[in-house]
């Protein structure tokens, strides 16, 4: 598959120039601009290339971590599976990224403290 590259380089400019700012704490799933990445580095979806994203740590008012999620069912040590009332998606584990707020888009969730503190130690684990 061909990366664009040169689509997703102007879409950072128009991000990294945006006024607005949005707020985020841990346990919130947003739709976030992670790009085009390179090798297994995993890739933004859509003209925006977004992906949804659990936040697991807030750094300061501009900075997390946050851990991607994938709707393709991976039953390995890699991801982590979290069930909500109408979707399952998996973690992915491996793919822990500090970001700016920037590339938040739209908040859509809030994972439940149980789900959340499971998913925290099983991703301390892995590390």
């Amino acid at each position: 598959m061909l990366k664009n590259f040169d689509k997703w380089n102007e879409n950072k400019k128009e991000l990294e120039k945006a006024l607005t700012q949005k707020y985020a704490y841990p346990r919130e799933i947003w739709w976030c601009s992670l790009g085009v990445n390179l090798g297994a580095e995993i890739d933004g979806k859509n003209e925006s290339f977004e992906r949804p994203v659990i936040v697991m740590k807030v750094y300061n008012k501009e900075t997390m971590v946050i851990l991607p999620l994938t709707t393709k069912p991976k039953d390995d040590r890699f991801h982590h599976k979290i069930q909500s009332e109408d979707k399952t998606t998996w973690v992915k584990l491996t793919q822990m990224r500090v970001i700016s707020n920037k590339r938040l888009s739209r908040k859509v969730g809030v994972l439940n403290e149980a789900m959340f503190d499971e998913l925290k130690k099983v991703w301390i684990k892995s590390l």
